[in-house]
């Protein structure tokens, strides 16, 4: 990377070096093409720099002052939209030269912010991309009546949040009903290995962390299957705080059998995560409201009350498995929530 105006070179004929008196055939016509770089003669060697962008003259808005300013085309086309007189702004770049920069602060706009992009942004953004480029990526969603839930936090939950310190969120209610859907459904607690499908005897979690909009880890809470709903409850805040404080070990970044990624708390309808490799799915867990819903009584009769409804959205993995096989992944789970007895589990 060099700077506009650095020397890259220096040109001379063949055998020459750079104290051999230059030749001195063609010297007086400009190189080949004014516009791919700048001559500058010396005593001694033709030096090269590195060009400007190419400059033209801005033909609209169609006015002298604007037709005789030499301009970027990124400035020119912010010109030309905003119907500008070059002519009243002041320039601050190389030569007395008009940037954008000049041109924001002439309309009373603030300069665009230049953030340099973190190491944990670009680890992740390289690790999306190559999780795209790996699995062909598919979409199932569904929505779930969380009433059931919704009844046992109402009833444990300021009793939970005075002995624990936290709220008891649909979140443990959920992976509870992941974890017993995985033993009927063991493909999707796999990863894809050099072709093969490795499915996993024990549920490892990876739990996506936000960490306070700086970027995200997905630390693993290993056999989380065998844990109780309340030791649930207690695990996901611990590791996620441990996640945010930078006190996770290695052992807990890696060996995840599948991953939950949790917008809920936005209030989001439902969202299109990306597979966290070399797993074969994850699912996100999105906002859960209080809607008007339909409901068939025991005796068929249909009624019209409010519920707790929310929607899950499956991504997974082609490679592993077929439509019929997600889309019954998430009806078991969805059965699971609506039909649990969450009172005992409490």
């Amino acid at each position: 990377m060099v700077q506009v105006g650095e020397i890259l070179g220096r040109v001379g004929e063949g055998g020459t070096s750079a104290g051999d008196p230059p030749p001195t055939a063609g010297l007086e016509q400009p190189l080949e093409s004014e516009a791919a770089c700048e001559p500058v003669r010396g005593p001694e060697s033709l030096e090269v720099r590195p060009a400007r962008e190419p400059e033209r003259p801005i033909t609209r808005p169609p006015t002298r002052e604007n037709a005789d300013v030499l301009v970027s085309p990124v400035v020119r086309r912010l010109v030309e939209d905003r119907g500008l007189d070059l002519s009243l702004i002041s320039g601050t770049g190389r030569d007395g030269r008009i940037t954008r920069r000049d041109v924001e602060q002439h309309l009373g706009e603030t300069p665009a912010t230049v953030e340099k992009i973190s190491s944990i942004r670009r680890r992740t953004g390289n690790h999306m991309v190559l999780s795209k480029a790996t699995s062909p990526h598919v979409l199932t969603a569904m929505e779930v009546d969380y009433e059931a839930v919704e009844v046992a936090r109402q009833s444990h939950g300021p009793e939970w949040k005075t002995a624990e310190g936290f709220s008891l969120t649909y979140l443990p209610f959920i992976v509870r009903a992941v974890t017993k859907a995985l033993v009927d459904f063991p493909r999707i607690n796999a990863s894809i290995g050099d072709g093969e499908l490795l499915i996993h005897g024990d549920v490892n979690l990876a739990v996506a962390v936000d960490l306070d909009f700086e970027g995200l880890v997905a630390p693993v809470i290993r056999r989380i299957d065998q844990l109780s709903l309340t030791e649930v409850a207690r695990a996901i805040p611990e590791v996620a705080e441990r996640a945010r404080s930078g006190k996770l070990t290695l052992d807990e970044l890696g060996g995840g059998t599948f991953t939950i990624t949790n917008a809920g708390s936005y209030g989001t309808m439902f969202q299109f995560p990306i597979i966290n490799q070399p797993q074969v799915a994850i699912l996100s867990t999105d906002g859960i409201s209080r809607k008007p819903a339909v409901v068939v009584g025991d005796d068929g009769v249909e009624t019209i009350t409010v519920r707790s409804i929310g929607i899950l959205a499956l991504a997974w993995d082609h490679r592993a498995f077929d439509g019929a096989y997600a889309a019954a992944f998430l009806d078991r789970i969805r059965s699971l929530i609506e039909t649990t007895d969450w009172d005992a589990e409490c």
